[in-house]
C-alpha cells in the first residue's frame, strides 16, 4: 500500500541496480519492480558539469522505447555524480583510484548531483538536485581502512555517506542527505504527487 493514490494506476519500474536507490524508494512506501538495461554513460564534452547527471538519467530512460513502455508503466531512472575541484569523480575502478578520490575529498567541500527522470507514456519529468558535502581531514590510514573494508567501487566519488566514512568524516551536508545516497526523495515525492 502506498500513500499516493494517483500512482495506483501505474506499474512502477525502477531502472537502477543500486541497492541504495532501491532502499530509498522502498522507504517511501512506493511498490516497484527493478528492470535493468545496460546503457553507455557517455555525455558531450561541452555539457556543464551540473547538467551531466540529468542528461545521463534521461539517456537511461530513453533506453526503454515507447513500444517497450506499456501505457500503465511509470519508469524512474537516476544518475549520481560527484564534482570535486571542477572535475567529475565517477565510480573508481580499483582500490588505488578509490584512495586517490577520497584523498581529493579530504578537508574540502564537494558537490553531489543526482539527476532523476520520471517517464510515462504521456509525460516525462526531469530534475536534478545538488548537495554540498564537507569532509573533515582524513589520514591515509583512515582512507585505507575504509577502502579495504567497504570496497566502495560502485559509488560515485568512492564513498557512501551511509557507511563508516560518512559517520566519521562528514562535517556537514547542505541540501538533501538522501540525494547524496543517490535519490533526492523529497523532490521525487513532490514530482510523483502531481503526476
Amino acid at each position: 500500500m502506498m500513500f499516493l493514490p494517483n500512482l495506483d494506476r501505474y506499474k512502477i519500474i525502477l531502472a537502477s541496480g543500486s541497492p541504495r536507490r532501491q532502499e530509498l524508494l522502498s522507504g517511501m512506501d512506493i511498490p516497484f519492480q527493478v528492470l535493468l538495461k545496460e546503457v553507455e554513460e557517455d555525455f558531450p564534452n561541452d555539457i556543464p558539469l551540473e547538467e551531466i547527471a540529468g542528461f545521463l538519467s534521461e539517456q537511461k530512460s530513453k533506453a526503454y522505447s515507447d513500444a517497450e513502455l506499456p501505457v500503465n508503466y511509470l519508469i524512474i531512472t537516476a544518475d549520481t555524480i560527484v564534482i570535486a575541484d571542477g572535475k567529475v569523480l565517477n565510480e573508481p575502478h580499483d582500490a588505488n583510484e578509490a584512495r586517490s578520490m577520497i584523498g581529493q575529498l579530504s578537508a574540502k567541500t564537494h558537490f553531489v548531483v543526482t539527476g532523476v527522470c520520471i517517464r510515462t507514456k504521456k509525460k516525462t519529468v526531469l530534475f536534478s538536485e545538488k548537495s554540498a558535502v564537507t569532509f573533515g581531514p582524513l589520514t591515509e590510514s583512515e582512507i585505507d581502512y575504509y577502502v579495504s573494508k567497504y570496497k566502495p567501487y560502485d559509488k560515485a566519488g568512492a564513498y557512501g555517506i551511509q557507511e563508516w566514512i560518512g559517520y566519521v568524516a562528514i562535517q556537514s551536508v547542505q541540501g538533501s542527505f538522501y540525494n547524496v545516497m543517490g535519490l533526492p526523495t523529497h523532490q521525487l515525492y513532490q514530482s510523483l504527487k502531481v503526476l
